[in-house]
């Protein structure tokens, strides 16, 4: 089925190419994100990946009061804007407060609505109201069927830039499961659906004061979800994920990220031609 055709800069979303969004889950120093943005550029370069770089400023929902969250909007705004001109890519990052929408709009070319705050509706309407594309990271707690509530209001805004992502919806307490039918179901609505490979992989509370996960089953998750019709790629990407400062369990080895982007462009060829 197709989607309407969502663009940032020269990348399109919702055509045959399959984009990636990645980098360091969230911002750990200046030094450590132009690394990684370097790193990163030359692998999906060499691949002919279209490429958006994400960090946090900011990670509002931690587990634990003590857990690092970032340098703070000015500082990693600053950050983002060096990487978005010296390595002429777009770039990305998540939103907590409607007051941020304006702050961030001038820098990234996508504004991410974080999944706990998916249906907040003046944080949508903000993010709207600034023109830009709108990564909409569907809730953990939400049906797929639900998420057109969700794009309408953003819609009503003014907006038709949308990008849904998929990352897993919560099962019991501590454990979240990806239910690849959220996929085509969502895609329904008519625009393109992306897949959040990292997150996707969490065990929430599993531990006391972080959330913990399984970095093992990212490739077959990532490589179903494609097989079942993403658009692109959401994927959290560090280079010493065990001593990571946020989502340490979860983020994707630097090292690893060539061969899996491989993989995922031939499971991507195989659904643009038997799917």
């Amino acid at each position: 089925m197709a989607v309407n055709k969502v663009q940032t800069k020269n990348i399109v979303f919702g055509d045959n190419a399959i984009p990636f969004i990645g980098g360091p889950c969230v911002i750990e120093s200046r030094d450590h994100c132009f690394g990684m943005a370097e790193q990163i550029t030359e692998v999906v370069s060499k691949l002919n990946v279209p490429f958006i770089f994400k960090s946090s400023f900011d990670k509002a929902n931690r587990t634990s009061i003590s857990s690092y969250r970032g340098n703070g909007i000015e500082d990693g705004l600053k950050i983002l804007e060096e990487i978005k001109n010296n390595f002429n890519i777009p770039v990305t990052t998540d939103i907590h407060l409607p007051e941020h929408a304006n702050e961030v709009c001038d820098v990234v070319d996508i504004i991410q609505i974080p999944a706990f705050l998916c249906r907040q509706t003046d944080l949508l309407i903000a993010a709207a109201k600034t023109g830009k594309v709108i990564n909409i990271k569907k809730g953990q707690f939400l049906s797929p069927y639900k998420v057109g509530n969700i794009i309408k209001k953003v819609q009503e805004a003014g907006n038709d830039n949308i990008l849904i992502t998929e990352r897993g919806n919560t099962f019991g307490f501590d454990s979240l499961v990806t239910d690849l039918r959220s996929i085509p179901i969502m895609r329904q609505f008519g625009f393109p659906v992306i897949f959040d490979a990292t997150h996707s992989a969490q065990i929430p509370g599993n531990h006391e004061k972080t959330t913990s996960g399984n970095r093992e089953y990212i490739p077959s998750q990532t490589f179903a979800a494609v097989s079942s019709g993403a658009d692109g790629i959401f994927m959290e990407v560090h280079d010493d994920v065990e001593n990571a400062l946020s989502d340490a369990s979860t983020q994707w080895p630097i090292s690893k990220l060539e061969k899996t982007l491989k993989s995922i462009l031939a499971f991507r060829e195989t659904y643009l031609k038997y799917g």
